[in-house]
């Protein structure tokens, strides 16, 4: 099969065939529809996370056709459409696990990272942690939803059901899917942009943000949450300043730049700073359901698998409006 294999750290994935892998106990063998580029994909090719495995076929927004099943698997069958996402695998015995995070597992594996992801026409994954997909988006529109979509629902979540108004600091990929269900859900979103990118700030107004601007903007009224998914801490410290009484500010990304050092007065009135870690299986099924009950309109810029470099660069020079996902049924 082809795929696009990281075989070291800040190199270029090279296009490469390799053996098509087969399914052990509890997996499913999937040929892959369509594959998300990440952010997340961009920190490990550039070294911003470490210890992946090597060589790696990264990749976990990833929408596939089941084509064989392992022994001990009877809840999905061949030719069922399924996700998988960056939580591949957790062990279900750990004190994170026993108490229903297994996001924190100590041991958990992760889809693209420490096992094969979805650049590759197939890919093997744990049959508990394939998700059903809403009939109602393509492959390439349902691709998005598997990260940007749960990590920015998770992070959403976070952020509580009484906040308001709600700051989306960098409108990329999970910012444009949140905010559509923020706004079906009567909240009003405010959107940051890098400064002076027009563009992207008209994008969020025709999504239904009630305001947009740079992030180096106030807006016209302080927050009651703000979600950042751009990966520089010195967003933390303006949607601080930004932040009414008894705000939250969710970082949901899973790297970002040192926090620069702000005074306690703008911790202070219990305002709150807090991470997302990973996905748990049940926001998977949470998420989906509202993803089936919500026209989310998903911007995708579509790219075949050997162009995987030339997305991971457009995503790494802010060039994508919405999500670059690769289709493996492209020539």
């Amino acid at each position: 099969m082809r795929a696009m294999v990281l075989k070291a750290q800040q190199m270029p994935l090279a296009l490469m065939d390799v053996a098509v892998p087969q399914p052990t106990d509890g997996q499913v063998l999937l040929e892959v529809r369509a594959c998300g580029v990440c952010r997340t994909d961009l920190h490990i090719v550039d070294g911003e996370l470490e210890e992946p495995k090597l060589p790696l076929i990264l990749g976990h927004e990833i929408v596939a056709t089941v084509v064989d099943l392992g022994r001990r698997v009877d809840d999905l069958e061949i030719g069922a459409r399924v996700g998988v996402p960056w939580l591949g695998w957790a062990d279900q015995t750990c004190r994170f696990c026993q108490r229903g995070q297994e996001n924190l597992c100590d041991n958990a594996l992760f889809t693209g990272y420490t096992l094969d992801g979805g650049y590759a026409e197939y890919l093997v994954a744990d049959a508990r942690y394939c998700l059903r997909l809403p009939e109602r988006y393509s492959d390439l529109e349902a691709a998005p939803l598997l990260c940007a979509g749960l990590i920015g629902y998770r992070t959403y979540r976070l952020a509580g059901d009484s906040a308001e108004r709600v700051g989306i600091y960098g409108f990329g990929a999970a910012a444009h899917i949140v905010a559509q269900v923020a706004v079906h859900q009567g909240r009003q979103v405010y959107a940051f942009t890098r400064p002076g990118d027009v563009a992207t700030q008209a994008f969020a107004r025709t999504l239904g943000a009630v305001w947009a601007g740079g992030s180096d903007e106030r807006p016209p009224h302080d927050l009651d949450a703000a979600l950042i998914f751009a990966p520089l801490g010195a967003l933390v410290v303006a949607a601080l300043q930004a932040m009414a009484k008894g705000g939250v500010v969710v970082s949901g990304g899973i790297h970002m730049s040192d926090i620069p050092s702000f005074a306690y007065g703008l911790l202070w009135h219990e305002r709150a700073v807090r991470s997302v870690a990973n996905l748990t299986r049940q926001d998977g099924t949470d998420f989906m359901s509202i993803a089936d009950q919500t026209p989310i309109q998903v911007a995708v810029e579509s790219f075949p698998l050997h162009e995987a470099n030339a997305a991971l660069n457009r995503l790494r020079a802010g060039q994508l409006r919405g999500a670059a996902v690769l289709d493996l049924n492209a020539p």
